[in-house]
């Protein structure tokens, strides 16, 4: 039977716990608020950004932009966004796991000659991939300190400036999609070159007889529209990934607070039988004690 003062100090030791994740739970749920209001208020914008690109993508064809040509992909960059901080779970890891899976599946063979880069956003994912010795470009821990627009589009700068330079090739992007607060959806997209828009059958009988008035011309308007939507997906795609981590932390703290109130029912069970231990013995030394004075 369980020693009395070590059942306690167990008991103390899980109390606290549940408290902590209580508190951890409660922060979270508040920075999944403000998240989620920055991502649903982005995506309005993403996508009718996409729309009208889809919508002028006949223009696409004939632009001179380097972020549409398509080369063969003999060096690929891959963007993993992850968070800094741990206590959510598998959201870290699983992101990891798809990014390793999209190397060995699809890019095994410029892993192997040393032609796959990685640009890491988030403390977890920079950490595991600077470990293993990867290619890793940079550091951008710091983007969750003050997560804007300007600082995204520092990292898509570098990013544009690399492939137009050659430097790779192909850029792949890998992030967790916010769903709601329990479910993140690993997504991996392409980055560069940017991916023709694909454009339903419907959309494209409905918007055949409507004449479009462009300035200053619809060449130009498809020229700057195409590094706005490069750098609007990036930082969807981290705003998405960090509305994911307080859903999955919260999740992972109330689901370690009930843990911790189950284990706190089994430690008290095990307390009071303990005690009750205890009790009987000292009841029946007390009892064996008498009989032997009254003999």
């Amino acid at each position: 039977m369980a020693n009395l003062k070590e059942v306690r100090i167990r008991i103390a030791s899980v109390q606290s716990t549940q408290q902590i994740t209580k508190a951890m739970k409660m922060v979270s749920a508040a920075k999944l608020k403000r998240a989620t209001n920055a991502i649903v208020q982005l995506r309005p914008y993403a996508t009718k950004l996409k729309e009208i690109l889809g919508n002028l993508s006949g223009s696409l064809e004939g632009s001179s932009s380097p972020f549409i040509q398509e080369r063969e992909p003999n060096k690929v960059l891959i963007v993993v966004v992850s968070s800094n901080r741990g206590l959510a779970g598998a959201f870290n890891m699983n992101v990891i796991k798809a990014t390793n899976n999209l190397i060995a599946e699809k890019y095994s063979e410029q892993y192997k000659n040393g032609n796959v880069s990685i640009v890491a956003i988030g403390k977890k994912s920079q950490d595991f991939y600077e470990k293993r010795s990867y290619k890793v470009i940079g550091n951008n821990n710091e983007v969750y300190t003050a997560l804007t627009f300007e600082n995204v589009t520092k990292i898509t700068d570098a990013i544009m400036a690399g492939f137009e330079k050659g430097e790779f090739d192909k850029v792949e992007l890998v992030y967790n999609r916010f769903k709601n607060a329990a479910v993140q959806i690993l997504t991996t997209e392409q980055l560069l070159p940017l991916p023709k828009a694909e454009t339903d059958l419907k959309e494209v009988k409905s918007s055949a007889n409507i004449d479009y008035i462009l300035e200053p011309s619809q060449e130009e308007i498809v020229e700057q529209l195409i590094p706005k939507s490069i750098k609007i997906q990036l930082y969807k795609a981290v705003l998405d990934s960090h509305a994911s981590e307080h859903g999955a932390r919260m999740t992972s703290m109330d689901k370690a607070t009930e843990n911790a109130g189950d284990l706190l029912k089994a430690l008290k069970l095990s307390y009071n039988q303990a005690r009750q231990a205890a009790i009987t013995t000292e009841l029946t030394e007390i009892v064996s004690g008498a009989a032997a004075l009254n003999g």
